[in-house]
């Protein structure tokens, strides 16, 4: 009980999408799938860092 509202947005939705024109961008369409953005490929990643590295300098301290 209950789906008769979802059902009908559902319903609703796909006929927006069967029915109406939508003028699709292919190529932003091709550029969001292969990832071409046109920003340079080093700022999509973060350069790959050691948790460690911030400690490096630091030597375990002896005790006597």
């Amino acid at each position: 009980m209950g789906r008769g509202r979802a059902k009908a947005k559902q319903t609703k939705v796909a006929r927006d999408l069967k029915y109406r024109s939508h003028e699709t961008d292919f190529g932003a369409l091709a550029k969001e799938l292969h990832g071409e953005d046109g920003q340079p490929s080093e700022a999509k990643e973060p350069p790959e860092t050691d948790e460690y590295d911030e400690w490096s300098d630091y030597s375990p301290s002896s005790r006597d």
